[in-house]
């Protein structure tokens, strides 16, 4: 079939398997360019929201750049007759063909990364094949959580706390700046939200790992994190989003005290299926791009990742903050490239956008991610959709 980007609001409804695997065969490039990590890269590597952005860049870097066995957990959907795979199956069809041919170790598991069984399965495979793991990388993504205990299901909600908030934000699909209004949240929705995207799942998987004996000694483990600037903050971190990101470092801190390594990690904006629907992410993005695209430090998952594991996860001398989080966002939020978003926010219309800020730039991320636009792929041949995953545990159903 000859697959086409049907976009629908902030989401596209179809992936390219050829540009998924364009892409990430860039990725496992760019890595190999960059040489080998070190010793005392991980050897075996557990990431649960393994199969796009920073997830996916996590196990890209730990199995090409460190020579890693990888384990991934992650919920993707296969292609039916009427429709394609998501963007994150060919993803990882891709990651594991090429580790394959590399002769490394790979394995997922496509379920509910909440859920106890899934944990299970994971330490079960981790006993049979690997043993233990040296690093555990969380960076799961979900608008709703189904809680193994309770059997409640708590959704998250995008919204500031204390007072409603107007703002102008960008409609990337009308390519037009226009006003929204969100509501207060309430103190069920931050509640929910919390328990959506905080700490508690991230620390039921150390839990459950550490008492099934698979974490081994010198394990490390990762929250990946956003916090932002000035332009992001009432609707971000002084919002919902922002409260369960505060758990995460609550968490963190409690690991730590347990004797566990655990660290968040901070990493800059780039554009995702999540910050694509916030409304005022698209345009801080877009002029975010244009700036440090201008002075050569814009950087995407790949390099991100590869800068954490290189000067922070396995570093001597590891860049944190006074929360104890590891940071490599330092070059979207120095005091110069901050200044110049302010000063541009308020120059832009929907008339100037382009000249502006870098929408096209963002456009062409936002639909990289589906696997369109990739530069090299045919997009007028006939592709097959239907791509079995080998070394897959289905849990899904």
């Amino acid at each position: 079939m000859i697959i086409r980007p049907k976009v629908k609001g902030f989401i596209c409804t179809t992936a390219h398997p050829a540009g998924c695997r364009a892409n990430v065969e860039e990725q496992i490039r760019y890595i190999r360019s960059r040489g080998p990590l070190g010793g005392d890269a991980p050897k075996r590597v557990l990431v649960v929201g393994a199969s796009t952005g920073y997830g996916l860049a996590s196990r890209i870097t730990a199995a090409f750049g460190g020579g890693a066995a990888t384990l991934g957990v992650f919920y993707e959907k296969p292609a039916s007759d009427s429709r394609t795979a998501s963007a994150g199956w060919y993803n990882s069809v891709a990651f594991h063909r090429a580790a394959e041919q590399a002769g490394l170790y790979a394995k997922s598991i496509n379920g509910d990364a909440f859920s106890n069984s899934v944990k299970a399965k994971t330490i079960e495979l981790i006993q049979a094949d690997l043993g233990q793991i040296d690093l555990l990388v969380y960076s799961l993504a979900s608008p709703r959580r189904l809680h193994p205990d309770t059997g409640v299901v708590h959704a998250s909600v995008l919204k500031p706390i204390g007072e409603s908030l107007t703002q102008v934000g960008l409609d990337p699909g009308r390519e037009v700046l226009k006003p929204f209004t969100l509501p207060a949240a309430t103190q069920q929705e931050i509640d929910d939200t919390v328990a959506v995207m905080g700490g508690d799942d991230w620390q039921r998987w150390v839990h459950a790992l550490s008492a099934a004996g698979v974490l081994a000694p010198q394990c490390k483990t990762t929250a990946y994190t956003y916090v932002g600037a000035a332009p992001t903050r009432r609707i971000y971190w002084d919002g919902t989003i922002g409260a369960a990101k505060k758990d995460l470092d609550r968490t963190a801190a409690a690991l730590r005290g347990e004797g566990y390594d655990a660290a968040v990690s901070v990493l800059k904006a780039v554009v995702t299926q999540a910050s694509a629907a916030i409304p005022v992410m698209p345009l801080y993005l877009a002029l975010l791009f244009r700036l440090m695209k201008q002075d050569g430090s814009h950087e995407g998952c790949i390099e991100q990742i590869h800068r954490l594991f290189g000067e922070c996860l396995y570093s001597a001398d590891p860049r944190r903050d006074d929360e104890g989080r590891n940071r490599v966002d330092e070059q979207e939020m120095r005091a110069d490239i901050q200044a110049a978003v302010e000063r541009l926010v308020p120059e832009v219309t929907t008339e100037n956008l382009r000249l502006v800020s870098d929408f096209d730039g963002f456009r062409a991320d936002f639909l990289k991610l589906f696997g369109f636009g990739v530069p090299g792929v045919d997009y007028e041949a006939e592709v097959e959709a239907e791509l079995p995953m080998h070394g897959l545990v289905d849990l899904s159903s």
